[in-house]
């Protein structure tokens, strides 16, 4: 009885730990940033979660909560209730600190773990260029790290298991660790997944360094040159008929459309110009009639151009002799 009283606090005790899980030790150079996964059991999906500073749980100081504004400062915290892992990052490092992650508990304990954060002047002792990386669906991805510590090398993900050697697998994923340059390994995973996604991170002797890994689609790559020679087959003239025996010869719609558009413009330039025509002369036989009309108008004057006399005999006597004048009127205008 007394046993299986042992074993069951032995259980109690394990299940504890695993509730919560980080990682132990993060070199970071002084006056940067730094994120840290902490991931949870999954009867803590909907709990409270806060980053505590301070070496003893009792005293530790609450930074940043997600019931709260998620950034305070220089904290701030996110919770990924799918990947059940909530990240708190912390900027401008000045000096060693450690730290707590830790869900708020109703009615009883809360739970967490801590790590430590060592802060350096120089180059850390385990590093990587960036902790965001992103891979494509089927294809592998290498992640370099740099080192200044003696040990062994380990590739984890959180919450999942370790390669501690220099090839095994991840959730199906193969993983192979190799040496690239002097104080620099690589880690590669090749055939990536969807559903590789995560944190992870790499342990090189005492220290760790978490890299959040986003797998998705390979965009498509669209080549120009291609693209441009497919136009100009698009538009030769042989790809504006059918050669489908069956139907014969089909014009391309995309070419009968075109010369339809250059019809209707050179229509309307031809009708504008109708217009604006028929508009002057309008205009110009209204002015001329307006001249002809106007009776005070001092434009038109008379001109006797000929003059001619005539003599008119009358049967009843030659000494009744007349004259007659006949004359041609002209009318001039004075403005022409």
């Amino acid at each position: 009885m007394a046993v299986s009283l042992s074993f069951l606090l032995i259980l109690l005790l394990i299940s504890g730990s695993e509730s919560v899980k980080t990682i132990t030790k993060v070199s970071v150079k002084m006056g940067a940033s730094v994120s840290i996964p902490c991931s949870y059991d999954l009867k803590y999906k909907n709990h409270v979660k806060y980053l505590c500073e301070g070496f003893y749980w009792n005293y530790c100081l609450h930074e940043v909560r997600t019931d709260s504004p998620r950034e305070k400062g220089k904290y701030s915290i996110s919770d990924d209730k799918t990947q059940r892992i909530f990240t708190v990052t912390i900027k401008q490092l000045t000096a060693d600190t450690y730290y707590w992650c830790i869900v708020e508990i109703n009615n009883g304990a809360d739970d967490g773990q801590d790590f430590q954060l060592s802060v350096t002047k120089d180059t850390p002792i385990l590093w990587v260029a960036e902790q965001n990386v992103t891979g494509y669906i089927g294809d592998k991805i290498n992640i370099n790290f740099n080192y200044a510590t003696s040990g062994g090398i380990q590739w984890c993900k959180l919450g999942r298991t370790c390669v501690t050697q220099e090839t095994g697998e991840i959730d199906g994923t193969a993983v192979t660790i190799n040496k690239a340059a002097d104080n620099v390994f690589s880690v590669t995973m090749s055939g990536l997944k969807q559903e590789d996604s995560g944190w992870y991170y790499c342990v090189k002797g005492d220290f760790q360094m978490p890299v959040h890994l986003t797998v998705t689609v390979k965009p498509t790559v669209v080549d120009l040159r291609t693209t441009t020679e497919t136009i100009k087959v698009t538009e030769s003239p042989a790809a504006t008929r059918s050669t489908d025996p069956g139907l014969g010869e089909i014009p391309n719609p995309r070419s009968s459309v075109d010369q339809n558009i250059h019809i209707i413009t050179l229509g309307l330039l031809s009708l504008v110009v109708l217009v604006a025509l028929l508009m002057w002369f309008i205009q110009r036989c209204k002015n001329t009639k307006e001249d002809l009309t106007d009776p005070k108008s001092n434009k038109w004057e008379i001109v006797f151009t000929a003059v001619s006399f005539k003599l008119k005999s009358t049967p009843q006597s030659e000494a009744n002799e007349e004259y007659v004048t006949y004359s041609t009127v002209v009318y001039h205008n004075q403005n022409i």
